[in-house]
């Protein structure tokens, strides 16, 4: 495989894998607070922000290195105590 096949492999997981946190989100199967969320986000915008570095695209590397950074503080942030109550998952 060639260098130029192997990054558009690479670029195709790396949106493969925001879109199936995306997707999980919007039809009520993936909490978006959820571990799972947020490494499929934090994996697959890595991805991309390296893929968009060669040839580099300022927008493209600015949005994945943000999208990035916000999913991986989703991941170390404290999470609040549940209300008394709350059932756990």
């Amino acid at each position: 495989m060639n260098i130029e096949m192997a990054r558009q492999v690479a670029s195709f997981v790396g949106a493969l894998l925001i879109l199936v946190a995306y997707g999980g989100h919007q039809m009520g199967w993936m909490n978006p607070r959820s571990a799972a969320y947020n490494v499929l986000n934090a994996i697959g915008s890595g991805i991309l922000g390296y893929i968009a570095l060669h040839p580099f695209q300022i927008g493209f590397v600015v949005l994945e290195s943000v999208w990035t950074l916000i999913s991986v503080y989703a991941l170390l942030r404290p999470m609040p105590p549940a209300p008394p109550g709350t059932p756990t998952p």
